[in-house]
């Protein structure tokens, strides 16, 4: 979730993967999220730890550009995590790279849980 100029909350749904001490997420560069990025890096991530959605953890962090990351169809990781469910969104693996180009890197920084 980033926050827009007026400063609401702009949740929305994110594919990534964990490398290191940060999550990798791509993202169309033109896409609302990369904006607010660039002027306010805070970002916070929502996740279900269980089947049912009854544990949530929520981390935050401080989101960049990650010019320096590989594509996302050169990345095995990602490709196990998310290779089937590509073609379900009508793409291959080097269309999706071509649309969601811009890798943005997450360091996280808090957790908290319910």
């Amino acid at each position: 979730m980033t926050t827009s100029n007026d400063g609401l909350p702009q949740p929305s749904p994110v594919w990534y993967i964990r490398e290191g001490d940060t999550l990798l997420i791509f993202s169309k560069p033109d896409a609302p999220k990369v904006r607010n990025i660039r002027q306010r890096p805070r970002v916070a991530l929502h996740f279900n730890t269980d089947d049912a959605g009854e544990d949530v953890v929520v981390f935050t962090g401080t989101a960049t550009l990650d010019p320096d990351a590989a594509p996302l169809d050169a990345l095995p990781a990602y490709l196990a995590k998310y290779g089937d469910d590509i073609p379900r969104i009508g793409m291959t693996p080097e269309q999706m790279t071509a649309v969601y180009s811009q890798a943005l890197r997450v360091r996280l920084e808090k957790v908290r849980g319910f």
